[in-house]
């Protein structure tokens, strides 16, 4: 099994970016962290940041003792990271997050 991060799979979830239903004209950049991947992006909805600056969407985390990925999403109120949930496969967690039909990340 390939350590995280690696460059395998943040390509992965940069092409799962690609395809996400929400805010589909930013870019995203997903950026390597300790055992994973945080994603972040302008925030054009001015919710976050009324300038439009970078805020963090996501943070997929891979839990390598049990072989799953820990999604977690950005409570920007309080400044931290909240468990959305936990998946088996990267995919399952990456069609989670481009789809957000709850808006938990795309705000």
């Amino acid at each position: 099994m390939m350590p995280h991060p690696n460059e395998l799979d943040q390509h992965r979830i940069e092409r799962a970016l690609a395809r996400r239903i929400r805010y589909r004209y930013v870019a995203p950049r997903v950026v390597a962290v300790e055992r994973g991947y945080r994603i972040e992006s302008p925030c054009c909805s001015r919710n976050i940041n009324g300038d439009g600056g970078i805020i963090d969407i996501a943070l997929l985390i891979f839990e390598s003792e049990d072989h799953l990925w820990a999604l977690y999403r950005k409570n920007h109120g309080e400044n931290e990271w909240l468990l959305v949930d936990v998946f088996g496969h990267l995919p399952a967690a990456l069609g989670l997050l481009a789809e957000d039909v709850e808006r938990k990340f795309w705000q």
